[in-house]
């Protein structure tokens, strides 16, 4: 049974920091390329940020890059996002997914 089970999110204030953290089991994780995925409230399906699967090759959007961090660990079958200078506009349920497979999701409030 694939499952992909996210944590790490929460309410912060504009300016500080969350690492999101996605749990990976039941398929070959180190095959698929991973990707976050979020939606704002009332908002369509936004992605995020890419990491190939051998790690080689990441992206993002272009309204988080040089704050978010993307990394996995094929080893411990995890998927991570590290999220820095968080502003009002990053609130969203993010996904971890596979393309394939999507978790839950992991509710991200950045509010004064």
């Amino acid at each position: 049974q694939v499952q992909l089970v996210e944590s790490g999110g929460g309410l912060v204030q504009p300016g500080g920091s969350l690492r999101l953290s996605c749990a990976a089991s039941g398929f070959t994780f180190s095959n698929p390329d991973m990707a976050w995925v979020r939606q704002a409230p009332g908002k369509g399906l936004e992605w995020v940020s890419y990491i190939s699967s051998d790690v080689e090759i990441t992206s993002y959007v272009d309204s988080v890059k040089g704050r978010f961090t993307i990394s996995r660990d094929n080893a411990k079958n995890t998927l991570d996002l590290q999220m820095n200078s968080l502003k009002t506009e990053d609130t969203a349920v993010y996904y971890c997914t596979s393309y394939n497979y999507w978790g839950e999701g992991t509710l991200v409030t950045v509010s004064s």
